[in-house]
């Protein structure tokens, strides 16, 4: 391969419900970090039904181009006509870089995308840079149970693929009317991949808020003690109208469902109130929560890690102090309605 004839930046723009996710516009913000180091253009992809007010949005938040495929069999996911097109376009225009969000979808789309076209792909990354004399993308993502931060490079093949967890990256300041080229790629529909039809849309019901766009989160720890007393996670984080956190050890007791888990080895968020409850503040828990405004803890043992990230701290059981608190909120609200 010769790899000087590799050259660019793209990230794969997803949606949701028509509109763009926010890992898409973390990925414009990093992605145009990178393109300007290496002195080159920022692409999105974009693919969809009706999304000429999801390209602009992308143009404002920094894309040099959007490539756009716009058709109405494209309004539903699939997996077999999103790699098909995308595929075909890597092949023609070669990128050197290519960034996906480490989403549901993207850890599907990613890796059929880099089977297909040979290349090397680095899923859940937390961060991305730059060596400029060789041009590599140095991809930072946790290894052995989050014990340890890897840098891995694709010094063989392109483009360079990562998938990166939502929340780790900032997006950039939205510019209104930002200046960019909307390029409509063609598309070509092959009748193999139409063997998957969407059929039906079920929505899972969740505990809480999205994590990735919680203002609040509560999450709690083992020291909650057991799956019983973690339900006061719950019931604070449903009077506060937040998300619901968790660390890894009680992910792995089975107490809540992994989604919930926060740090290097679960997710990243970017809260402005975390309040941790029954959490030591081990590095790789910490190491997931993001320029938070204020980080309130609950701890029985007044040595814990956690008190030295706190902005407040209580020395208390939690299993005590939250129903305290749940009380409190509760009457708080009841005095505002009244």
């Amino acid at each position: 391969m010769d790899k000087d004839q590799w050259r660019g930046v793209w990230t794969f723009a997803e949606l949701k419900d028509g509109k763009l996710r926010n890992v898409s516009l973390e990925l414009i913000g990093k992605g145009k970090e990178l393109a300007d180091t290496l002195q080159v253009e920022l692409s999105a992809v974009l693919l969809g039904k009706d999304v000429d007010k999801a390209a602009q949005e992308l143009i404002d938040y920094g894309a040099d181009n959007v490539l756009v495929a716009d058709d109405p069999r494209l309004k539903e996911y699939n997996v077999e006509i999103y790699t098909d097109i995308i595929s075909e376009q890597v092949r023609e225009r070669k990128p050197e870089i290519f960034l996906f969000g480490a989403t549901y979808l993207g850890r599907e789309l990613a890796p059929r995308i880099s089977v297909r076209i040979g290349s090397g792909i680095t899923a859940d990354c937390i961060g991305l840079d730059i060596d400029v004399e060789e041009r590599l993308l140095l991809q930072t993502k946790p290894a052995f149970s989050g014990n340890l931060l890897a840098t891995i490079i694709t010094s063989m093949a392109r483009p360079q693929i990562a998938t990166v967890r939502p929340g780790v990256m900032e997006s950039t300041i939205a510019k209104v009317n930002g200046k960019g080229k909307i390029i409509h790629i063609p598309i070509t529909i092959h009748k193999k991949s139409l063997r998957l039809k969407v059929t039906a849309h079920v929505r899972t019901s969740a505990k809480g808020t999205n994590l990735s766009e919680a203002e609040i989160i509560v999450s709690g720890g083992k020291g909650m003690g057991s799956a019983e007393n973690f339900k006061l996670i719950e019931a604070l984080a449903e009077v506060l109208g937040g998300g619901i956190g968790a660390t890894r050890d009680v992910v792995e007791e089975g107490w809540i469902e992994s989604t919930h888990q926060i740090g290097q080895t679960g997710k990243i968020v970017r809260p402005k109130l975390y309040i941790a409850c029954g959490i030591s503040g081990d590095i790789p828990h910490v190491a997931g929560i993001k320029n938070p405004e204020l980080i309130f803890a609950i701890n029985k043992d007044p040595e814990a890690q956690i008190f030295k990230v706190a902005d407040y701290g209580i020395v208390a059981d939690v299993k005590e102090m939250i129903p305290v608190l749940i009380k409190k909120l509760k009457h708080a609200k009841e005095q505002d309605l009244g």
